[in-house]
């Protein structure tokens, strides 16, 4: 099953995706539907209005999550390239809901930085409330994958030892398309290839195969500190190839465009403006 959230003149309202119609389900987001019990399981036959897929404005996934828990140093590439020994517990961080935005948004880049970048991520979205599970409650508590890019701004990150400061900027982060089960995608942990261009030219291409903390692992390892909930967000890390890393390095600039892709999940397609002050 695939679901989205879309705007309307008026409202937002989650959606089944099926081929090239979108069937209302009647609750403002997916979010909504995650939260209200049994809806998830109502949304693979409920039936209602339908909208053509065709020019439908992508709102992010779940625009007001709890939570955003990101991973980072996840992929052994991004880990070499980033001069690290690989870790033996997951990095964690976390973003704020006002930083994200929808799969075809604009990306506002912040005038405070000069090394914006990109993170093409496997996002993992959470279906039930969870705490302290175990492999079984952590497989049942995920309700499917997204695409996501934790932009950057790495002068802002590495200012400290702490990353927050560079990963929470107003309108930054894509969050979309679709949230999609897992039964669609190859089960708990899909091998999906994923990729990030930035003007047509691949910057990132690797496999989330390559994840040393899978999705259940990850829900597992945050649920032991805190509670998730339906609708929470777990951002898997990123692949090597980011713009800090090459040499020279390479950073996002006002009206580059950014095109996100996870093979089964979708693609987010985000142009850059300047500052973008709201």
């Amino acid at each position: 099953m695939k679901l989205a959230t879309i705007r309307l003149e008026d409202r937002t309202t989650a959606v089944r995706v099926e081929g090239d119609s979108l069937i209302d389900l009647g609750l403002r987001d997916v979010g909504a539907v995650l939260a209200a019990p049994g809806a998830l399981e109502a949304a693979a036959t409920a039936d209602g209005p339908r909208r053509d897929a065709d020019g439908a404005l992508f709102a992010s996934l779940v625009p007001r999550p709890g939570k955003v828990v990101c991973v980072g140093l996840n992929y052994q590439t991004h880990i070499k390239e980033m001069g690290r020994d690989l870790p033996e517990f997951p990095t964690l961080f976390s973003k704020f809901a006002d930083t994200l935005i929808g799969a075809r948004d604009e990306i506002h880049r912040p005038v405070e930085t000069e090394q914006f970048d990109w993170e093409a991520e496997l996002a993992v979205v959470v279906g039930r409330q969870v705490r302290r599970a175990n492999e079984a409650a952590a497989e049942q508590a995920i309700a499917g994958f997204t695409v996501l890019n934790d932009i950057t701004c790495r002068d802002w990150q590495f200012r400290t030892r702490e990353w927050l400061q560079g990963k929470n900027w107003d309108a930054t982060t894509p969050v979309g398309p679709y949230l999609v089960t897992p039964d669609e995608v190859g089960g708990l942990r899909p091998a999906l290839d994923i990729r990030c261009e930035v003007n047509g030219q691949v910057m990132q291409q690797d496999n989330t195969g390559d994840l040393l903390f899978g999705p259940v692992d990850l829900v597992r390892y945050v649920s032991t500190m805190i509670r998730l909930n339906p609708g929470d967000i777990i951002a898997t890390g990123t692949p090597g190839g980011v713009g800090h890393a090459r040499t020279p390095q390479v950073f996002l600039n006002e009206g580059d465009t950014v095109v996100t892709e996870i093979e089964g999940l979708g693609r987010l397609e985000n142009r850059v403006v300047l500052n973008g002050a709201r």
